[in-house]
């Protein structure tokens, strides 16, 4: 099974076990200072034990004096760091397999105040459009010096017993904006030509060969496309055509291997990829650059399953398939597919929560996985680890979202006897009704992967069953959890709500309201306005969003809005921010605007209010009276997110 992908293959002079490869991804574990934390050798020693061949470390910071991404990332500009680099590569080194460190400059992508500058260093003085940081063209010396820092960075690597280095030329960082002509304005050699772009990824090359010597793996990773496109820029940047040069030529400089991905910050999303993008879909980057060349590709594409993973080698498009969130989501995701255990791998959703995160991420809240409760804490948490002592006690647990779900899979594992009552006829609560929008399928990987791993491990569920209090008691559970979710917000105080012709949310995603060649009101912007409003327009509706705030989507993570607005802006749907439902009247709607008050009223043929939900708590008071021993879970605790069910019901059982 997988015969490519489990076969062996060499780097240069490394040679790599299977051809799965853990791609870069930002972390915030190092502890302050830019050392490798505890946390960060469990984290990659916890994919080596997975099966991964190859862990490529984040992108680490070889200035830590004006190229910091942010304060808890790796640093490599000093000696001081090899110890901790040295005990990540043997963690890594104890279960077989090779550590890469990635080593890089954000230039204009930096943010000013975290590295204490007045201005990024760039190629040219030309500011992000995503970050906008104040941004200078680096004069030479500045580059020699940058040249050099890379190379001392490489001998420490090198130093500390790593296998290889992967130097980062992609997604618009320094050594980007010197090869794309998108960022690169400079007239003197470093600009202009193609082989002037390119002088400044080349001296880094040659200084880091020269520190290293002939052995050591140099891999390059670079953006084959910048897909300018996307932001309405098409004859901007770099195109695949372009790519594919820079491939030949970085193999020319005397690269073992390319790990070819796309983007920029500008085109964020073709980077790193939100749900709205189909596995394989940037695969002919790579593949392109790899008929090119005559050394190792590693590809990413969103791969997410091993089938696709096998195809990809087995017709030649790429030596390696790499990922960062498919390893994230699940360290063990190449033995579980070496095993012929793919359908215990828990997929990555593409939700994007682990992007958000990190660029909120602080010390109290760090960055997160939302359906890998585990991910980014390997040093405190890992199932196969908690204590056993459940002795077969019944736990009974009310509500098959993924709170529950998660807190029976954890149960089981400890040795409880979870029995999960759910009232619908199917699991996956809320997350059941997030994976009905158009190219949201890949949220319900979540439901599958719960689902497989119960049936596993044999745990009892009640479909179609709504628990009251004597059907609990009658189990003599040790523990009852509560996991009942949350409903829709309807406010009485706006009349109109309960016209035949108004629905929620939830009634056109599970289908038992179903409309087409209607003219339709959707009042909330939220993200589970505009996905109906998406479905609805899907089914052939006309479609209008009204949002009281001052713009579309508040408070929505901007890839995941940038997403799911480029399908409903090709439907031509009308958006109308700023105006506040007032009350519903037949066919009529009447809102107030918030900047001008003007009073407004529609008519339209159905509406759909999209106001929120409110936790379920209240309703199960009755549990909570009659249980001792009685946890809240998810929504029914406090209403969030996949990541707070996934969170709560993992903690819940795991410190029962």
């Amino acid at each position: 099974m997988y015969e490519n992908l489990f076969s062996s293959k060499k780097i240069g002079n490394m040679t790599v076990a299977n051809r799965t490869v853990m791609t870069a991804m930002g972390n915030y574990l190092a502890d302050e200072g830019g050392y490798v934390s505890d946390k960060d050798v469990a984290f990659y020693g916890a994919r080596a034990k997975g099966g991964t061949g190859l862990v490529i470390t984040e992108c680490t910071a070889v200035d830590s004096k004006s190229g910091l991404g942010n304060d808890r990332e790796i640093v490599v500009d000093d000696d001081k760091y090899i110890p901790g680099l040295k005990r990540m590569a043997d963690e890594v080194h104890k279960y077989g397999s090779k550590l890469c460190v990635q080593i890089y400059h954000p230039g204009r992508q930096g943010i000013a105040v975290v590295n204490g500058v007045e201005s990024m260093k760039s190629a040219s003085q030309t500011e992000c459009q995503i970050v906008h940081q104040p941004t200078h063209e680096m004069t030479k010396a500045e580059i020699d010096e940058m040249v050099d820092k890379f190379a001392q960075a490489a001998r420490r690597i090198k130093e500390a017993g790593v296998d290889a280095v992967e130097i980062h030329g992609a997604h618009g960082y320094l050594i980007g904006q010197f090869s794309s002509p998108y960022t690169n304005k400079r007239t003197d050699e470093y600009g202009g030509s193609f082989e002037n772009r390119m002088r400044f990824f080349d001296e880094i090359i040659a200084a880091v060969r020269k520190e290293v010597g002939p052995d050591f793996p140099i891999i390059a990773r670079y953006s084959v496309d910048e897909h300018m496109e996307y932001v309405g820029q098409p004859d901007e940047g770099l195109h695949l055509a372009d790519g594919v040069e820079i491939g030949k030529h970085l193999e020319a400089q005397g690269v073992d291997a390319l790990d070819v991905s796309s983007g920029i910050y500008e085109t964020m999303n073709t980077a790193w990829e939100p749900v709205g993008f189909d596995q394989g879909w940037k695969a002919e980057g790579p593949a392109a650059v790899k008929a090119a060349v005559n050394i190792p590709v590693i590809g990413v594409a969103v791969i997410r399953d091993p089938e696709y993973a096998e195809e990809l080698l087995s017709t030649g498009k790429l030596d390696f398939v790499g990922s960062a969130r498919a390893f994230f989501a699940d360290p063990e995701w190449a033995n579980k597919a070496k095993d012929g255990r793919a359908c215990d791998i828990r997929k990555c959703i593409s939700c994007l929560y682990c992007m958000e995160s990190l660029m909120s991420a602080n010390q109290e809240r760090p960055m997160g996985c939302s359906v890998n409760f585990e991910a980014g804490r390997e040093n405190m948490y890992q199932a196969e680890n908690l204590t056993k002592n459940g002795e077969g006690r019944t736990v009974a647990i009310i509500g098959a979202g993924p709170a529950g779900l998660e807190a029976a899979r954890i149960l089981a594992i400890r040795g409880f006897k979870p029995v999960v009552f759910e009232k619908q006829d199917h699991l996956g609560g809320q997350v059941y009704l997030a994976s009905k929008p158009p190219k949201k399928e890949k949220t319900g990987w979540l439901i599958d992967f719960e689902e497989t791993q119960l049936k596993k491990y044999g745990v009892e569920i009640r479909l179609n069953t709504a628990a009251d209090v004597e059907t609990v008691r009658a189990l003599n559970p040790y523990a009852v959890l509560v996991a009942t979710g949350s409903s829709p917000i309807m406010p009485k105080s706006i009349k109109g709500l309960d016209g035949a012709n108004v629905h929620t949310p939830v009634e056109i995603l599970d289908g038992s309201v179903k409309l087409s060649g209607k003219n339709i009101c959707v009042v909330g912007s939220g993200m589970t306005g505009i996905e109906t409003a998406e479905l609805l327009l899907e089914q052939g509706n006309k479609v209008s969003v009204f949002e009281m705030a001052d713009d579309i989507g508040p408070g929505l993570f901007f890839q995941n809005l940038m997403d799911v607005m480029s399908r409903v802006g090709a439907h031509d749907a009308a958006l109308c921010p700023k105006h506040k439902l007032v009350e519903i009247d037949g066919n009529k709607v009447t809102f107030e605007t918030t900047d001008t008050n003007e009073v407004k009223t529609f008519e339209f043929d159905e509406f759909v209010v999209s106001l929120g939900v409110a936790s379920n708590k209240a309703a199960n008071e009755e549990f909570e009276k009659a249980f001792e021993n009685v946890v809240f879970l998810g929504d029914a605790l406090k209403t969030g997110r996949i990541e707070a069910a996934i969170r709560t019901g993992y903690m819940a059982a795991a410190e029962l």
